[in-house]
């Protein structure tokens, strides 16, 4: 899709797909669950990595009390899901303003986009980090990986520095922990969340989230 922009502002959800969006300076990468909202006339342009539901909701400029400036996750709770799908299924209904206005009010933007996971260029990297973002519980370790995409693991471990600045275990924490923020911001516990974003013990996982967030997981509302 080439850059484009739209005057009204949007909420992008990615019920079972994933979704890449990019603007001039910043890569979002929206995983199944997950929401972005997308103010006005930010030029963007939109990717999906495989087939899915996926859902877009366009709201008036002049009534909308969202005044983020670049694009931003949020937690897409069983509220804001039901609304979502509401608004989708009923766009012209008389009570649209009172769903919006709902919709406002449960709105919170997630501090997993302030976790930075850089994307690499290169084909094989690539490969590895998609799949990895869209399952970030895969437990496979670079030797599989590099088994998978026809390469030496010292080669993806070089490349995997050059590209992204960070060793394969660095990038792999990063994006277990931004996914791990939106399962704790719909309420589900630390221990499930550990389980869902690949960590056997929830001791090893709450001691990677201190290390990339530096704070623990129950101030993004895990229990």
């Amino acid at each position: 899709m080439a850059p484009h922009t739209h005057a009204e502002p949007m909420l992008l959800w990615a019920s079972t797909t994933s979704v890449t969006l990019r603007t001039v300076s910043h890569d979002w990468l929206v995983p199944p669950g997950h929401g972005l909202w997308i103010p006005g006339r930010v030029e963007h342009t939109g990717t999906t990595r495989h087939a899915g539901e996926l859902c877009v909701i366009r709201f008036m400029a002049t009534r909308c009390p969202i005044d983020w400036a670049q694009p931003t996750g949020v937690a897409v709770g069983p509220l804001l899901r039901e609304l979502i799908r509401y608004l989708r299924a009923e766009p012209d209904a008389a009570s649209r303003r009172h769903a919006e206005a709902l919709l406002f009010e449960v709105l919170r933007p997630l501090p997993a986009h302030s976790i930075q996971v850089p994307m690499p260029a290169e084909p094989r990297l690539r490969t590895i980090t998609e799949r990895l973002i869209d399952s970030p519980g895969d437990q496979r370790e670079l030797a599989m990986w590099a088994a998978e995409v026809h390469s030496g693991v010292r080669t993806l471990s070089r490349l995997f520095l050059a590209e992204t600045g960070l060793t394969f275990s660095q990038w792999r924490t990063r994006v277990r922990v931004r996914a791990a923020v939106g399962h704790l911001a719909t309420g589900t516990s630390v221990k499930a969340t550990a389980r869902a974003v690949g960590y056997r013990k929830p001791s090893a996982f709450i001691a990677a989230f201190q290390r990339v967030t530096g704070q623990t997981p129950g101030t993004y509302g895990g229990e």
